[in-house]
Formats: C-alpha cells, structure tokens, sequence
C-alpha cells in the first residue's frame, strides 16, 4: 500500500444489538454458507506461501508469487486462470504509466572493515533481502563513511566533502542519489529512513524500512538500509571522530522484461449480462515479507474465489449472472498497464472490491475500514460494501460482548475480538485509484487497514497475520462482490434503503466540517451532496439496465451551487479531458506533471503542494481532474473539491487546469 491517507470522516462504528441482526442484501442461507465456508487458515497458509517471496515489480520474486498464485486458482477450479505479461523496458508508455523495467538482484552484501578486513556483516540480501533498496544498480565499492544528516537538500552537504564516500542519510536513497551521488559524487548510500508516520513512529529501533531508489535516475548507484539502531551506533562514532570504512557488493539493477498480472474468472451465468464483470483486486508485489502489505489482500481475494467456486459447484450458491474476475497485479503500474493495455477489461468491469491490507490485528495496531469512492464517482457499490461491513460489526462485537450471535466469523486460529471496522471516506494510495481515475470510472469498496506500525518493514511478518480477520474481510469482500455479480431491479429497494441509510449517516458527520467553512462553502457542500446523491441513483438504475429515467434530474451540471458567485481567474473555462493518456496523474517511478511541465519550461503548479482542511495536494489533483467533464468550468469543480477537502483558492485550480491543458492532458471547450 502506498499510503497517502488523509483525515477519514468516519462515518459510523459500530451498530449493537441485545439480539442478532438478519443480513442485509442476500438470503440467509447464502450469508450462512459463505459464513461456514470461508476459512481464514486456509488463506493464511497461502500467505505465508506468498510471503516467501521478494516479489519486486517484474523480478523472479515476483513471477514465483504469480506462479503459485495461478496455480492455487486452477486447482480451486477456475477459468480463463492466465499470468497475463505486457512488455516494459522504461519506454513504453500505458496511459499516464511510463513503464518501469524489472529488477533483479544476484548478490548484495554490506560489510564494515577493520585494519583491512572485512569484519563486520552489516547487511545481506540473502538473509533479509529488504536491506537493498530497490532499483540499486551493481557496484564493488569500499569507501569512507560520511553522515550527511536527513541528506535531501543541499544545505546537509555544506562544508563537508563526500566525493566517492558513502553516505549515512536519514531520507529515502531516492530523495538523496541526485544530491549526493549526482551533485556530489558520493559513491553510494547507506540509508536510516523511517516507516511511514503513526503513533508508534520511531519506537522499534530495529526495524528496517523497505528503501528506494528513483528508478528514471540518471545517477545510477546502490543504496543500503539499515535500522535506526545501527544508525545511531554509526551517527555517534562518526560525531566522536571515528573512521568507518565499509565495503559494498552489489550484483543487480534494471532489465528488459515484462509486467505481469495474473487473472482468473468465475463465468456468469446469464448471456446476456455475463460480458460485464464484477472484479476482485489487489496488488501482489512488495517486499519480502510483506505480509499484511499485501500478501493478505492477495490470499484473501484468493480465499474468495476459492469459497465462491466451491460454493457454486456444490449448489449451495446460485451462479452469478455477471462475470466474477480475480486480478493480482503489481500496485497501480499493473493496474494502469492492464486497463491501458486490455481495454475491454476496463469496458467490462461494473465494480471492483479492492484489498489492499486486510489481515492486521492487535500486534500491527491495525484499524479496520471499508473506504467509500471520491465524491466525483457517485455510486451505490459504497453503500453496499458497509452494509455488509456493519454487519460483521454488530455480529462479532455481539460474540465478544457475549450477545446473541448467529455469524461471529471466527477463525479457530484466529482472534475474538470485535472488528470495529469504520466506513471511511475516499482516500488514496492504492490500485482502487485507478479503477475510480476519470479515464475509467469504475466504482470500488476498498477494504484497508490503516494504521499498521510495520508496514514496508522487515517486521511485517505472517506471525502477525490474524486468520480471523481475514475470514472477516474475505465475508465482507465475497458477500458484496457476490450480491453485485447477481444483482436484478428486484433488489432496488433493498439497495436504496442502504443508501439511505449512508446518507444519513453522513449527515451526521458532516456538521462539525461546517463550522470551520464560510457560509458559501458550506452552501456548497449541501448543494453538491444533493447533486451526488441523485448521481448515486441514477447509477443504481443503470446498474441493473432499468430503462425509468429520473422525474426530475438536480439541476443540469452547467448550473453553479451559488449562481450570484462571479468568475475569476479563469473560472469561467471549460476543459474536457482527452482520450489520451488514460489514468490518474499520480503514478509509480515518474511525475507525469512536473515532467512535462519542465519539459515545456512551466512552473509546477503550486496545487501539488497545498495543504487544505482535510486533504493535500495529490488528493486535490485526482479530483479535479476527475471533475474535468466539458460541462463544469473551473469555478465549478473548486467548489467541488472544497466542499469535498477543504476551500481551495480558485486561482490555484485555475493554474492548474491550464497546466495540464499545455502538457496534453485537456481541451478547452470553446
């Protein structure tokens, strides 16, 4: 997962009841037999099959991760099961993802030496490949050790002479090659970076961060990550006068090959519905382990078609009438490849159910959530995801609470504690951004885990994995995407009166954001989240092919939330956007705006750095250029994304827009 979580408006808890609630959406017995079926063991072993792995993006690793992944699907009795490659060699574009060529590394070591002598094993790829950070290119080199503090900007080398030394930085090897190594000459980098920020930030001085390199980089060198124990013995012999001299091996670096993704299918039953598809994602690169990070998403979406399959085949489940597909693809570049690359992938599919950390408990301080999509993607698969969600929640705090409970879902390996899972809004870092990105529109549920203190660590272990919670997130997972593949109008009622049901609960919570917004904005956000919600229903009726059309559309799009508000700045343009490049703006190893707005001689937008209530820039950036449809001008879609994350100063959405139109991304509507 690559996170980038902003403030989540968590919607609602947990429901308790003195008695057991009837499922929602499905029969009984279908909740039953998925209940009893899906077994959260069975998904951990995989697990620790696939947590065997270094699975980086086209490595070995990684196509032995796609091996046994494809060969668990074909003896679950799926179809059409395939390890699907797409060439990549750092040229070909998919969409707005330049292709990252595959890496590979033989041998890796980092040794300290004394009076000559290698005395001291600081690192080995062979016993923890994640103390070489990825895209580190071969290299032979015994050099002085220099400690350049944080190292990303200039002002950390002054005064201090580190040609053909090596660096102990405190940044990611990625924010430090191109100072140290390109600026000044260092010979390579040893690097101390911490995991991603939570409360239990900096507390294990013994974890070691899963470490990167720009993989476009010009200046080509290796870099090593070591914990923050080891840094602090080195920072402190340095400071007292110490020389350190260490010597690096390095066999690896960047090759021609091929982006794989492996998929598989339940088929639907109906001829005429079987060509859409309800999906199944999640991203089967990461480190070694990676267990959480995303060996759970994998085997849990696994564990899904698994039970499905075996459910179908038995007659305990009735086949679905649309199309069930499975995909395990490297984190957003295989998503963005495949949909770019197949298009009638992204034709097909109606919905997603994106995993992406799903198997975290106690020990990773892990909190659960069923994430809604952007607000510029109305939909219902939301509403239907938590419907199930707070199912589970009021079932197994029921159990621990010792109350009634028919469905607890509890592994017997696992846990019995309450799952608590919230229903959260949008936020980025994973493959569901692509899906629900402007050039697909493809609404997802994403089930995630966030906080995880040992995410991209070597702590991220299978011993932390809770067999109980991945059967919980598989129930949830595999009730949704099940009630989706099968979904006729006779379940509209059902499902409007779940949508209901999140839009009060939205209600509720939106009322402390008010406060702090100017009485326009806040006009506003009434005003979009009506018009959202009748977007929300006539997407339900076209789900199902229900040919009513609406009474009484809100408003056409080309109306403004507060028509006395006049245009400035540019507010009064129109963009569309282009057939191509398809796929979000942000995506892995480039910067698709800041280089081409270099290229061009522009100066980076100053929305890429700002910082509103409750989101930032990457957030921002997504949903404008999602609300870019030709009809709405650029005053219109600011009104949007603050009522979504915050005021937004128009002049910056405006530049912004613009931006994009002069590197090929829009259009103006004249």
């Amino acid at each position: 997962m690559r996170r980038f979580f902003g403030i989540a408006i968590v919607l609602s808890l947990v429901s308790v009841a003195a008695s057991a609630q009837k499922p929602p959406l499905l029969p009984e017995r279908d909740v039953a037999a998925l209940a009893q079926e899906l077994s959260g063991e069975t998904a951990k072993r995989n697990l620790e099959g696939i947590a065997r792995f270094h699975r980086q993006r086209g490595s070995r690793g990684f196509h032995s991760a796609a091996e046994l992944v494809a060969e668990r699907a074909r003896a679950y009795g799926l179809s059409d099961v395939a390890i699907l490659q797409f060439p990549a060699d750092g040229k070909i574009y998919y969409g707005t993802q330049r292709s990252r060529p595959p890496w590979d590394v033989e041998f890796a070591e980092l040794w300290e030496m004394r009076g000559g002598v290698a005395s001291v094993k600081m690192g080995s790829y062979d016993a923890e490949p994640v103390v070489l950070a990825e895209d580190s290119e071969s290299a032979d080199v015994t050099a002085d050790l220099i400690d350049v503090g944080e190292g990303a900007k200039q002002s950390d080398y002054a005064g201090k002479d580190v040609k053909g030394k090596i660096v102990l930085a405190g940044a990611q090897p990625g924010a430090v090659q191109d100072l140290a190594v390109g600026k000044f000459g260092a010979a390579g980098i040893v690097s101390y970076a911490q995991n991603q920020k939570t409360a239990w930030w900096g507390e294990d001085e013994n974890l070691i961060r899963w470490g990167h390199l720009e993989t476009f980089s010009s200046n080509k060198t290796f870099g090593f990550m070591v914990s923050l124990k080891t840094a602090r013995v080195l920072r402190e012999r340095l400071g007292n006068g110490e020389q350190i001299k260490l010597h690096a091996v390095v066999k690896a670096g960047q090759h021609p090959g091929y982006t794989e993704v492996v998929t598989a299918t339940i088929p639907g039953a109906d001829s005429k519905l079987n060509d859409e598809e309800i999906a199944f994602s999640c991203h089967l690169d990461h480190q070694r382990p990676g267990a959480n990070d995303n060996a759970s998403g994998c085997v849990t979406i696994l564990e899904v078609a698994r039970t499905l399959q075996k459910l179908i085949i038995e007659g305990k489940l009735a086949k679905p009438t649309r199309t069930i597909r499975f995909i395990w693809p490297p984190e957003v570049e295989g998503t963005l490849t495949l949909l770019n690359a197949k298009p009638e992938f992204a034709q097909r599919i109606r919905a997603v159910v994106h995993m992406d950390m799903v198997g975290g408990g106690a020990v990773t301080k892990a909190v659960f959530h069923v994430t809604r999509g952007p607000m510029s993607l109305p939909s219902f698969v939301h509403d239907v995801g938590w419907a199930f969600g707070e199912f589970v929640n009021e079932q197994s705090y029921n159990f621990a609470a010792g109350l009634p409970a028919e469905c607890p879902l509890v592994a017997p390996e696992g846990g019995k504690e309450a799952l608590l899972a919230q229903d959260t809004a949008y936020t980025m870092g994973s493959d569901h951004d692509v899906y629900q990105d402007s050039s697909f529109r493809i609404p997802a549920i994403y089930l995630n885990d966030w906080p995880d203190r040992y995410i991209h660590t070597n702590f991220d272990t299978a011993a932390n994995i809770d067999p109980t919670k991945l059967k919980r997130a598989a129930f949830i997972g595999a009730a949704s995407g099940y009630f989706l593949a099968s979904m006729t109008t006779n379940d509209l009622p059902d499902v409007q009166s779940q949508v209901q049901h999140g839009i009060d609960l939205w209600k509720g919570s939106i009322f402390p954001r008010l406060n702090s917004l100017s009485a326009e904005d806040a006009a506003c956000i009434d005003d979009f989240r009506a018009q959202y919600d009748w977007g929300v229903q006539l997407g339900l009726l076209q789900f199902v092919h229900d040919t009513r059309k609406e009474e009484k559309p809100y408003r056409t799009n080309g109306q403004k939330c507060l028509p006395d508000r006049e245009p400035s700045n540019g507010g009064d343009v129109r963009y569309r956007r282009k057939p191509e490049p398809r796929g979000p703006i942000a995506v892995f190893g480039s910067d698709f705006v800041n280089d081409r707005t270099a290229a061009a001689g522009i100066t980076p937008p100053k929305i890429l750095s700002y910082e509103g209530l409750w989101g930032s820039g990457e957030e921002y950036t997504y949903e404008v250029l999602n609300f870019v449809d030709g009809l709405l001008d650029a005053q219109q879609i600011r009104d949007r994304v603050s009522a979504e994350y915050g005021p937004i100063p128009l002049e910056l959405v405006a530049e912004y827009l613009r931006a994009l139109e002069k590197i090929g991304v829009l259009e103006q509507v004249k």
